[in-house]
């Protein structure tokens, strides 16, 4: 097996796209665009690694599923590797990458290398992944999900169609949760399937694994760098000369989830890429580690995600 280089003999021809992300105000617009895989001559094909970093978020799995999707209806792309390093975001976005992935990898290869955490959403997203490979100090894990209790009294001026209407109990949204879980519980037995050797109890404790631990317990498939992984792929997509085609993300920036104590406005804040915005603590989040809280600084009632 080789790769193609146009600079010297015998290293990788390696293509990158970078997405360009467009904020308004604090949400993010990204524009698909069509790419032009080129390909050198001796190449049989191209492995597309596309990166999943950061908080996942519906702007980010909007160009993901753009990405995904140029993978499938473009003939040189012969399969494709997540670089995968986040900790999770909302369940939603979350559930839409793990759709897309699952799409993907019914027509093409699909190889996940976890390069630091893929934890909570970001584990569920690559769960379709016909391979996963790790490095020994990466952490995947986190199968669970958050979400924001109690009620908050509602205005009289305030008109509601029904008792239940945007004013969720505390139980109706610990049922919720619960709900999410055991969707998220069910998908990793379903795709591990006999190499787990975890109970569900014990997937469900939510806890994270360091390389080792997870490829013994089954979380992942083998330890190995982003280069095994393209490799791999190239492999199961028959290729033994091929090229690499790398989409990269923004970089920097905070996220925030929006909250409110008391009846004012709060955020949690955390270090993301840089398509800043606010998430609504009251929609559940599968994320790693709970944001930190910072009560002294608020946010603008009509921020939104």
């Amino acid at each position: 097996m080789s790769r193609n280089n146009d600079s010297s003999a015998g290293s990788t021809n390696t293509f990158y796209i970078v997405a360009v992300a467009a904020a308004v105000v604090v949400s993010a617009v990204l524009a698909p665009v069509a790419y032009d895989y080129a390909q050198s001559a001796q190449s049989e094909g191209t492995v597309s690694v596309i990166t999943v970093s950061g908080v996942i978020t519906g702007s980010k799995v909007d160009t993901l599923s753009e990405d995904l999707r140029e993978a499938r209806i473009n003939d040189s792309i012969k399969s494709v590797v997540l670089k995968v390093d986040s900790g999770g975001g909302a369940v939603a976005p979350s559930e839409r990458l793990y759709l897309e992935v699952l799409r993907t990898a019914k027509e093409i290869p699909v190889v996940a290398s976890v390069q630091g955490v893929s934890a909570s959403g970001a584990y569920y997203g690559i769960l379709p992944a016909n391979e996963t490979f790790m490095l020994s100090s990466g952490q995947v894990g986190s199968v669970g999900v958050i979400g924001a209790g109690g009620t908050a009294p509602v205005p009289d001026r305030i008109i509601r169609t029904g008792p239940d209407k945007a004013q969720p109990t505390t139980e109706q949204r610990r049922q919720q949760v619960e709900s999410l879980k055991r969707q998220f519980v069910n998908r990793v037995v379903e795709h591990r399937g006999e190499n787990i050797t975890l109970s569900r109890e014990e997937i469900a404790n939510a806890k994270t694994y360091l390389g080792p631990r997870a490829a013994e317990n089954g979380l992942i498939d083998q330890l190995g760098t982003l280069s095994v992984a393209i490799d791999h792929a190239a492999e199961m997509a028959g290729m033994e000369d091929y090229d690499i085609a790398r989409k990269e993300p923004p970089r920097g920036g905070l996220i925030f989830f929006a909250t409110t104590v008391d009846g004012q406005k709060m955020i949690y804040k955390q270090q993301t890429s840089n398509d800043a915005m606010a998430i609504p603590v009251t929609q559940p989040l599968a994320i790693n580690e709970l944001p930190y809280h910072d009560p002294g600084m608020g946010v603008d009632a009509n921020a939104s995600a």
